[in-house]
């Protein structure tokens, strides 16, 4: 009987592995060895990083928040408050952007909120 070899599939691998590292600088996108291991690592930081860029997010609305309400007066803690006092269910992206591209309006809500607190 004659021996099989898996040349098909072990090239259809490689070149799909090496395909996706090309970009990559010198050994890390043409030596086999070295592009799977660099590939193994690439996908490890991209995984870990998906959930870092949604803390990176938040961070910078909040910011964002925080500095229109400065502006205006107020702080973003006491700002936050007062919109879930009354009710008012704004995430912080969506603030954020108003903030920046809405000024007045941005600047209406702060009063809806702030006279409510000064009612209360």
């Amino acid at each position: 009987m004659t021996r099989v070899r898996s040349n098909v599939a072990k090239l259809r691998r490689k070149r799909r592995l090496m395909k996706e590292a090309k970009g990559f600088r010198g050994g890390r996108s043409k030596l086999y060895r070295t592009v799977k291991e660099t590939l193994r690592r690439a996908r490890a930081y991209a995984f870990r990083d998906r959930r870092t860029r949604k803390r990176v997010f938040r961070s910078l609305w909040i910011v964002r928040i925080n500095a229109a309400c400065r502006a205006r007066g107020t702080t973003y803690s006491k700002f936050v408050a007062d919109l879930r006092r009354e009710g008012l269910l704004l995430d912080r992206k969506s603030l954020a952007s108003i903030a920046l591209h809405d000024p007045a309006g941005f600047e209406k809500i702060l009063e809806e909120v702030s006279t409510a607190r000064k009612t209360a």
